[in-house]
């Protein structure tokens, strides 16, 4: 993984000194909260509901077990004792005081970690799959790339004030594994007779108005790609909306002005930024690309895995996915125990999650849009060790991309911007599925909660999506069918009047009973969803409510 040189750890240093001195004065009462506000989330710094919420980057996702240990440290020592792990592939501490933020920057930058534009209208933390270099699918390490993208990005002049915040998403496989068409611009790594490019797709999103975005470059060259992204960025700067937050996203430009002539208009500026000699020398992707070389495998052969331990058999066959090297294995360690907070590890937890990975993955970890930890490189013979260390530390659920595998983004026990909870929901439907037996009979079910209509846990990507509304005063909660975050991308739809926090788990049950009554062969729940359509679960969720006069109107 990407090491700092001197020129970056300067950058994270000084900006820890210039946070420091803003905190003082904001303290002091030199600053107002208004002049501090654009400043301290700059540096990731949120006021939520009852303290100041951190979010610390973990760029592309990836990290090591220093590092790792580091958000354990700080967990323990400023915050509660626990830390959240979010969709952005970033850590979010909940509970941090003002004055101490200085301080776990400090701290954070000794491991080659920062805050920098993990909020704010800016060029946010670039995303990528959590399986890069690992996968045997993929065409390139999509990794340099982000990384060089990220350095990029940082600190750009004509970027760092944007209409609004942006994010950018880099896959290199046919599998989305990243939700890169749901960002505002997604680049997907391709080989075309022979050379390395990319397909660029921009203007996808979730919030008020979810849209997927649009092909607008079928293939750019590698050499070219910065330059390209340069021109799309510019020509949303220059376009993009001021006067509405609400319309201030790139989705909305192309909306309006439609993918033609957005398309029209990035070329026309490509054609003048290629001029400026803005791409880096191919040497400059050559250093960066060292830092992700292939590991060290070990190819000797490898005994069969012993099964004989049913629980250990489950795990394999939920949390256990193909490696591109035989003999190895990727390992998704679930944040999602039953009853527990989707995304929240504990400090000992992170610590232990970190030692893993030195002892078993060469020292890497990524963190997961779904808000899973990844540990990308195990050996097929140390499976069963690892199995048994994370379960004594209860790390091994065996639920990925199950129904208890929920993305949930913080809700209203902690968001100043959520109108409804999401963390009690999250865990009543875990709990009413908590059966893995029920739950792997149900197979692949991505269910998805925000509490608010900025869709922090991408509920219109969800097969089964909820949203937390505020109704007369009361949580309410809204039910969607039919999304996906994945190569086959959909936005769900809603079904109709929404429920309490009670009658939208008794109507995911209704639906989870339609989708086993009429489903064929082994058809997941989408594609059963897709193939017989809207109406039939509509009825079966409203029907018996109906009936009983128990729904909302």
């Amino acid at each position: 993984m990407y090491k700092y040189d001197t020129y970056d750890q300067a950058i994270v240093d000084s900006r820890v000194d210039e946070f420091r001195d803003q905190v003082r004065r904001r303290l002091s009462g030199e600053l107002t909260e208004d002049q501090f506000k654009p400043l301290r989330l700059m540096n990731g710094l949120y006021l939520q509901l009852h303290a100041y919420m951190l979010r610390v980057a973990i760029p592309y996702g990836t990290l090591d077990g220093r590092q790792m240990r580091m958000l354990g440290h700080i967990a323990r020592k400023y915050d509660r004792g626990y830390g959240h792990f979010t969709t952005r592939q970033n850590l979010q501490f909940n509970w941090i005081k003002l004055d101490e933020t200085p301080d776990i920057l400090a701290e954070l930058a000794t491991v080659e970690m920062h805050a920098i534009q993990t909020s704010g209208n800016c060029i946010r933390n670039i995303s990528s799959d959590q399986f890069a270099g690992a996968a045997a699918d993929e065409v390139a390490d999509p990794r340099p790339w982000a990384e060089l993208i990220r350095q990029w990005s940082t600190f750009h002049p004509e970027f760092t004030y944007l209409p609004r915040k942006f994010k950018i998403c880099v896959i290199a496989a046919d599998e989305d594994r990243a939700a890169m068409r749901l960002h505002d611009i997604g680049i997907q790594l391709l080989v075309r007779d022979g050379e390395l490019g990319a397909k660029i797709f921009v203007g996808g999103g979730m919030g008020r108005t979810p849209m997927i975005s649009h092909e607008i470059k079928d293939f750019v060259t590698a050499d070219d790609l910065m330059s390209y992204l340069e021109a799309c960025l510019r020509v949303y700067n220059r376009y993009g909306r001021r006067d509405n937050i609400y319309k201030a996203r790139i989705k909305i430009l192309l909306h309006e002005i439609g993918a033609d002539e957005y398309r029209r208009q990035v070329e026309e500026e490509f054609a003048a930024v290629k001029g400026l000699g803005l791409d880096p020398p191919r040497a400059e992707l050559e250093r960066i690309t060292a830092f992700f070389g292939t590991p060290d495998f070990d190819t000797t052969p490898n005994a069969e895995i012993d099964r004989s331990d049913p629980d250990f058999a489950v795990w394999l066959d939920q949390n256990v996915k193909p490696h591109k090297q035989d003999g190895y294995a990727i390992v998704t360690i679930s944040l999602k125990p039953v009853g527990g907070i989707p995304g929240d590890a504990s400090a000992d937890q992170i610590d232990l999650m970190a030692d893993l990975a030195e002892r078993y993955s060469f020292d890497e970890l990524r963190v997961s849009h779904a808000q899973n930890i990844v540990l990308p490189h195990v050996r097929t013979r140390d499976l069963h060790d690892l199995w048994t260390a994370l379960a004594a530390a209860g790390l091994a659920e065996a639920n990925l991309d199950l129904i208890s595998d929920i993305i949930a983004c913080p809700g209203l026990d902690y968001c100043s911007l959520a109108n409804a909870r999401s963390i009690p929901l999250a865990q009543k439907i875990a709990t009413r599925f908590g059966d893995l037996g029920r739950q792997r009979e149900l197979g692949e079910l991505k269910l998805k909660i925000s509490g608010c209509i900025n869709a922090c846990g991408h509920h219109h990507a969800g097969h089964i999506g909820i949203l937390g509304v505020d109704k007369k005063g009361t949580e309410n909660y809204q039910l969607s069918l039919g999304g996906s975050g994945a190569e086959d991308v959909s936005l769900a739809k809603i079904t109709g009047p929404g429920f309490s926090e009670d009658g939208v788990v008794d109507a995911i049950e209704r639906v989870t009973d339609r989708y086993l009554e009429v489903r064929e062969g082994g058809e997941r729940f989408l594609d059963t969803y897709r193939r017989v359509g809207f109406e039939t679960f509509k009825e079966a969720i409203y029907n018996p409510v109906l009936e009983t006069n128990g729904g909302t109107k």
